[in-house]
């Protein structure tokens, strides 16, 4: 399907070399020795991963090439940017918000050729089929239903890394509340987890993971929660309530991951906060206020809150605007300043973090 192969001719020897085909190239990567594998991706610190999709059609051609990042790397103190130019047929590919272990998780809602777990440093991947929920969605491409939004995370238990979607059910017809399915990687077939949540969730955020849990926001209204998904038991609980209420707008609130710690975000114009969860006291700490008069130039006002990515070197918050086409830039918590890093001209880029590219 893609052109993975191609000659080319050295004009000094006239020496005629094939390139070899992809799958070729996994697995001897696969059997290289792990030092091998990442003398060219790995530096020693935590790496950020500028994620973009080249399109192709059905006879390989390439569609569209996404180079705002084609020959930029970005240094942050002992954290170094790579972008990963992923191949694929469709133009709606969306990347889980919840990678773990160097690994990466693509999907489509509505095509399987794309949905597909990745090592980016040595291009293994493994595929898994569209769920029960996806194909209901393929049959209401004219509904006004929410897309549901991949979670991915590893069982800490068994090392089993598990594809899930949770699913607000009233925009399927459905009458439960909510509708969990789990992919198994071993029987390659999605299952349904009952009980499911009891709680709808917020289906304008991303799920995300932390040690062993997947993490969502619900959307109650007066007082959202933090809902958990254990991996091992699939059981789901409410950890806490939102260091905010009254969401009027589902768009203002994210959830996410800083520094191994569970974060949540709310925008309201001119500033935007983010609190980090206590554990040990189970109660929320407020660890920054973004100006975003400051970023205004970059985004405008945004309609959605920001996203924050990571903090790096200890006060370097990395963020990115979750409008279409969102600039990526850090504020730096010491000096309070803001330094854009790129504002994508005419696609989206997914921005994501990992302690390391390559899995263990």
């Amino acid at each position: 399907m893609f052109p993975f192969k191609t000659r080319r001719t050295l004009k000094r020897h006239r020496e005629e070399l094939l390139r070899l085909p992809e799958d070729v190239v996994e697995l001897i990567l696969e059997r290289l020795p792990e030092r091998q594998q990442l003398i060219h991706m790995s530096r020693g610190g935590p790496d950020v991963l500028f994620v973009s999709t080249n399109v192709y059609d059905d006879d390989g051609r390439l569609v569209k090439r996404v180079n705002d990042l084609d020959a930029r790397r970005f240094a942050f103190g002992s954290s170094t940017a790579y972008t990963v130019h992923v191949p694929t047929n469709w133009g709606g590919t969306s990347v889980c918000h919840s990678n773990c272990d160097g690994l990466l998780c693509l999907y489509s809602i509505y095509n399987p050729s794309v949905c597909v777990v990745m090592n980016p440093a040595t291009r293994w991947r493994r595929t898994f089929p569209l769920s029960n929920i996806q194909n209901l969605l393929l049959h209401r491409l004219n509904k006004d239903t929410p897309t549901p939004k991949l979670g991915f995370g590893k069982d800490k238990l068994t090392g089993t890394y598990k594809p899930v979607f949770l699913t607000n059910s009233s925009g399927f017809g459905l009458d439960n509340v909510t509708t969990c399915e789990v992919f198994d990687f071993t029987t390659q077939l999605w299952r349904y987890v009952h009980p499911a949540s009891p709680f709808t969730t917020n289906p304008h955020t991303d799920p995300v993971y932390l040690d062993g849990s997947l993490y969502w926001l619900t959307d109650c209204e007066e007082e959202p929660k933090v809902l958990s998904f254990d991996l091992h038991t699939e059981t789901f609980h409410v950890i806490c309530d939102a260091p905010f209420a009254h969401v009027l707008d589902p768009w203002s609130v994210t959830i996410c991951i800083l520094d191994n710690r569970l974060c949540v975000s709310k925008k309201h114009w001119p500033t935007q906060d983010i609190w980090s969860f206590q554990y040990s006291n189970k109660t929320w700490t407020k660890i920054c206020s973004i100006d975003l008069t400051q970023t205004f130039s970059w985004l405008g006002e945004p309609e959605w809150s920001l996203e924050p990515i990571a903090i790096l070197d200890n006060h370097k918050l990395l963020l990115q605007g979750r409008d279409y086409r969102g600039a990526i830039f850090i504020l730096d918590l010491l000096t309070n300043s803001y330094h854009l890093l790129v504002k994508p001209s005419y696609s989206p880029i997914s921005v994501c973090y990992s302690q390391s590219l390559f899995s263990v």
